[in-house]
């Protein structure tokens, strides 16, 4: 018990003693600062770079797997037909999201592709979807833009007969 006790002091005081140390020097040497400073800076770059990595890994993951999809199950075009493909796409997504995250983002893609108002849903979709899941769509969108939503973005623009402000404009 006596030698318990001892041992557990004399690391205490190893630890406090080297807390102390560190201390004096992160206040009173400017070259232990630069060094902690270099040290920061790099390990901050190098996760932004695991970061980016990441993320464009997954952004290729997510294409390839939807691209996959949609070469083996097309969406259908007929009116009647996509009423009831929207309907078994957000059930299957809905039971898929508990266990694959790309395989629902896919599927409520699939749904959002053939439903008439894409911002209505999308807009749904960010509160009843699970948050990954709901990014996975939001890539799929960037990656591969159903023509719904192309033909938004395509009208993003000036209409016709209207002038874009120009630079003087907006001073």
């Amino acid at each position: 018990m006596n030698k318990a006790l001892t041992v557990t002091a004399v690391v205490a005081t190893v630890f406090a003693g080297y807390a102390v140390y560190f201390d004096y020097q992160r206040r009173n040497s400017r070259e232990f600062r630069k060094s902690l400073k270099k040290k920061a800076v790099k390990q901050q770059k190098i996760k932004e770079k695991v970061e980016k990595e990441t993320k464009e890994l997954k952004l290729e993951t997510v294409k390839k797997a939807l691209l996959e999809d949609l070469r083996a199950n097309p969406i259908p075009t007929d009116l009647n037909e996509r009423e009831a493909f929207f309907m078994e796409q957000v059930a299957t997504g809905e039971q898929k999201a508990k266990d694959n995250a790309t395989d629902a983002a896919i599927c409520f893609y699939k749904a959002l592709a053939v439903y008439p108002n894409p911002t209505d849903i999308l807009g749904v979709y960010q509160k009843t979807v699970p948050e990954e899941v709901y990014e996975l769509v939001v890539m799929m969108i960037a990656v591969y833009p159903p023509a719904s939503v192309s033909s938004i973005l395509s009208r993003g623009g000036a209409a016709p007969g209207e002038t874009k402000p120009t630079a003087e404009d907006l001073d």
